[in-house]
């Protein structure tokens, strides 16, 4: 168990005061067996009315509405919580007999809910993702389920180099194989649809990332900087298992789960408009910290 403190601060400079439309936040986690809040804070300057709903994945959003103007837009969410992760090497032994080979059948109960994520996303009319997935099982030599998955969660840290990307949106996974390179979002996308290529349903993760070696390091400062995105995949008996392509680990041991859904477009940790000139906006600062004890 692991108590962790995260502060995500968001800042929007303008060249002069503009209005604001509603804005949408992605950034409280939910209560779990695996993550357990103990306090949470939401600042928001200029002051604004916040209405709090749960979107069709059961995520928690904030939605807030502005009356002021202001040239400085600042969102700043922190929460504590204790973190239960399932190891990697704890996963195989939770899985069902039955899933723990592949390929293997989700039951009939479970293949209403898991279809959408079953499906394929994204065009792949040359078959390069199936034919990457095929090398990586060839090359495993084993039908074991979670040796597969851990090994294409390792092969695309492998073979793939991680490059920071500004602009908005995430790249298709055709292009994240064609490039070998990508941000966290591509390469958990990429993952998942290598998933649904062997009829395993999986959906994107946003949250945080914390380095579990420097927990009881002396200034307990363990991870920064930005979000981070990974992939879950269903497995029967461990349910949905966290899998980080980015750094190539399996069962969630560094990983803080803020939202889940079907598609990354879905997982924006923060959105919103704003009533101006294109030439009005400045800029925009992100100052993510998670922090031990």
């Amino acid at each position: 168990m692991t108590i962790l403190t995260v502060s995500h601060k968001t800042v929007y400079r303008y060249a002069k005061p503009v209005r604001f439309g509603d804005h949408r936040m992605m950034l409280r986690p939910r209560d779990s067996h695996d993550l357990r809040l103990l306090d949470t804070a939401l600042s928001i300057s200029p002051p604004a009315t916040v209405r709090w709903i749960h979107d069709a994945f059961g995520n928690s959003i904030a939605i807030a509405s502005f009356s002021d103007a202001a040239d400085e837009l600042v969102f700043h969410s922190s929460f504590r919580a204790e973190h239960f992760p399932l190891t990697e090497r704890a996963l195989a032994a939770k899985l069902e007999p039955y899933a723990r080979t592949y390929p293997f059948s989700y039951s009939v109960e479970d293949i209403p809910d898991l279809s959408r994520t079953i499906e394929r996303h994204y065009a792949d009319p040359d078959h390069v993702i199936d034919d990457w997935v095929r090398r990586v099982v060839d090359a495993t030599n084993s039908r074991d389920t979670a040796a597969l998955l851990i090994a294409m969660t390792q092969a695309i840290k492998a073979q793939f180099v991680y490059i920071q990307r500004d602009q908005v949106g995430t790249q298709a996974p055709a292009e994240t194989l064609r490039s070998c390179s990508g941000t966290c979002r591509d390469f958990a996308l990429f993952l998942m649809e290598a998933a649904r290529c062997l009829g395993l349903a999986a959906r994107f993760v946003s949250g945080y990332l914390y380095d579990e070696t420097l927990v009881d390091a002396p200034h307990a400062m363990v991870g920064g900087g930005a979000t981070h995105a990974w992939a879950q995949i269903y497995l029967p008996g461990a349910g949905w298992t966290e899998f980080d392509p980015t750094n190539g680990h399996a069962g969630g041991r560094n990983l803080i789960r803020v939202g889940v859904t079907r598609d990354p477009a879905q997982a924006v940790p923060l959105s919103g408009s704003y009533f101006g000139a294109a030439e009005d906006f400045r800029d925009m600062r992100v100052e993510v910290e998670v922090a031990a004890g």
